[in-house]
């Protein structure tokens, strides 16, 4: 059975993208990674940024805040846009997002470990270090998504 084109495959069509479409359609995955991986770190920046600096709140509050509202926006984009995975019935998706919440604590930690290392111990400034945090994370949690929440079922 075809894959209905998405949104994506349809801009890919357009009369300018027409020659990166082979590129795009060998990497698509990757590609849709990366797209939603950077709007997911602004979604997980400006609101860390708005918590920590205008709203005064601590950086490791500010931290989970920001972790929170950017895991909600990474899953339901991987899910649907990603990899594909959005027509799975009610026990998938639990199990679905059960591990993609697991994953994402265990890249929480880390970063929350990045934090008290570079800022509260060594005094760095917090925006910087989060932003480089938050490259080492992106790669983390394409890996466990790919392996472990999002991989195709062998039927």
């Amino acid at each position: 059975m075809e894959k209905k084109p998405d949104i994506f495959d349809k801009i890919m069509g357009l009369p300018l993208l027409r020659l990166l479409k082979p590129f795009y359609l060998a990497h698509k995955e990757k590609l849709l990674y990366l797209f939603f991986g950077g709007l997911t770190t602004l979604v997980s920046l400006v609101s860390f940024a708005l918590a920590n600096g205008p709203l005064g709140l601590n950086e490791h509050i500010a931290n989970v805040l920001s972790w929170v509202l950017a895991v909600l926006f990474a899953f339901v984009t991987n899910r649907i846009w990603v990899f594909g995975a959005a027509g799975a019935g009610l026990r998938e998706l639990s199990v679905q997002m059960c591990a993609f919440f697991g994953g994402r604590l265990a890249t929480l930690g880390f970063e929350e470990l990045i934090l008290l290392a570079f800022v509260t111990w060594l005094r760095f400034p917090a925006l910087p270090v989060k932003v480089a945090a938050q490259v080492a994370v992106v790669i983390l949690n394409y890996v466990i998504s790919k392996r472990f929440v999002f991989r195709q079922r062998m039927r």
